[in-house]
């Protein structure tokens, strides 16, 4: 069962990743799209919402991370399944949030 762990870890790093957009968005006090804004994921959120989300998706991705199995950072399934779930949900949001913020085509 040791791919069980892999997943849970690469799911660690979705969250761990998706944290930190809203958390820093809502500290600088910032508006931000999340699941809670009208329309879901496109209206805009408070900052304090967005701290809140972000600091949950934070214990989320540790619980996923630290407590499912024996995660070792040295393990290259280990190591690599939370790099990939970071990237490829950095990478979705990049491309999803930037149709929003102008990322997509910077001018």
């Amino acid at each position: 069962m040791p791919w069980l762990f892999d997943l849970a870890y690469f799911f660690g790093g979705a969250f761990l990743a998706n944290a930190v957009p809203h958390f820093v968005s809502g500290l600088m006090g910032r508006p931000f799209q999340s699941p809670f804004a009208n329309p879901p994921g496109r209206g805009l959120s408070s900052s304090t919402v967005n701290v809140v989300w972000g600091f949950a998706n934070l214990v989320i991705g540790y619980l996923l991370v630290a407590k499912v199995g024996d995660f070792d950072i040295h393990a290259l399934d280990n190591a690599g399944a939370l790099a990939l779930g970071a990237l490829l949900l950095g990478l979705f949001l990049a491309r999803r949030f930037g149709q929003f913020n102008g990322g997509n085509n910077p001018a």
